[in-house]
């Protein structure tokens, strides 16, 4: 009995100091093979903005106003400039447009180590949409457009800024549906073990975004070779596993969900009538928590209206933005 007590206890110290030690001797290498500019493709715009080199698209003033406002859009989780392209331009007859990659997404610097704010939570992308703003907005009028995880950082900050934002577009707001990491479950994956290994626990995204965006559309023709292309194009910089890790682990912290009543800035939320992901219902309740939000929801379109039914959500909001700026 002795003997095979010490067995079992050989066993299992043998079988802790593996799970400390083998993370560790597990090469962790990524997928990409490109630089960001390199894959950003040539032409791409980059800018030095809040001490990141982020990516940029943008679209002078086409309409006719002396002082056209700024229109910045931010993309939602695993997007990128790329899905606005069927809007960035037309929207151009009403200001200035700006669209940019968040930290971790498209060709925007993914950094692995920084001084201040992570780049990758909520408060960083609320400290990097500030300096945008005062980058291209120059005092000018500013309408801030997010789509899903974008429109939560919209939302917030325009809650925050009320004196900075003239006009705010959600469009699928992921608002009352979050995603993100549970706060009880980011010690377990601060572990440095398991830190170690999770570059390589989200390479996944690149089968189970397919899926996602597969969910977003709700016509299937539109998901197109080009589309798929175009969405997959970030998954060749190298390193892009390291940063999604550090998006997954990095802070959350806002409170917009519980504050609505002070978010009194202009706002106009679109949503698409086959939204499965942040399901048509939650947009629609956040409406009517809205102090005078106004709701459009888009017929046969599913997550993503602003591609799938571009002309219809270029009509609404142009028809919105011109009664609030003018």
């Amino acid at each position: 009995m002795k003997r095979f007590r010490r067995a079992a206890l050989w066993a299992l110290l043998s079988g802790v100091l593996a799970a400390l030690i083998v993370p560790f001797l597990i090469p962790v290498e990524t997928n990409g093979t490109l630089s960001a500019r390199e894959a950003a493709g040539p032409g791409a715009q980059f800018v030095d903005v809040g001490g990141l080199n982020v990516h940029v698209e943008t679209a002078a003033h086409t309409g006719e106003s002396a002082e056209p406002p700024v229109v910045v859009l931010l993309h939602g989780f695993g997007a990128s400039t790329f899905s606005w392209r069927e809007v960035l331009e037309p929207l151009a007859v009403l200001g200035d447009v700006v669209a940019y990659d968040r930290p971790a997404f498209g060709f925007t610097e993914r950094p692995t180590q920084w001084e201040g704010t992570n780049p990758y939570g909520v408060p960083g992308n609320l400290e990097l949409l500030d300096a945008i703003i005062d980058r291209f907005a120059d005092a000018r009028p500013v309408i801030l457009v997010g789509h899903s995880a974008g429109g939560l950082i919209a939302g917030e900050y325009a809650r925050l800024h009320p004196d900075r934002v003239d006009g705010l577009v959600l469009i699928a707001p992921a608002v009352l549906t979050t995603g993100g990491t549970p706060a009880w479950l980011a010690p377990v994956l601060a572990v440095p073990q398991i830190d170690r290994l999770g570059p390589l626990l989200v390479q996944g995204i690149a089968s189970s975004g397919e899926q996602l965006l597969e969910q977003s559309f709700a016509d299937p023709v539109a998901l197109t070779d080009a589309v798929r292309a175009g969405y997959r194009a970030p998954l060749t910089v190298a390193g892009w596993e390291a940063a999604l890790w550090r998006f997954t682990m990095a802070p959350r912290d806002n409170g917009l969900a519980g504050a609505l009543d002070d978010l009194t800035v202009p706002t106009l939320l679109l949503t698409g009538d086959a939204d499965t992901v942040v399901p048509t219902a939650d947009t629609e309740r956040l409406a009517t928590l809205l102090p005078g939000a106004e709701l459009v929801v888009i017929e046969r379109a599913g997550h993503l209206p602003h591609e799938e039914r571009a002309a219809v959500v270029l009509d609404a909001l142009l028809s919105w933005a011109r009664g609030i700026i003018s």
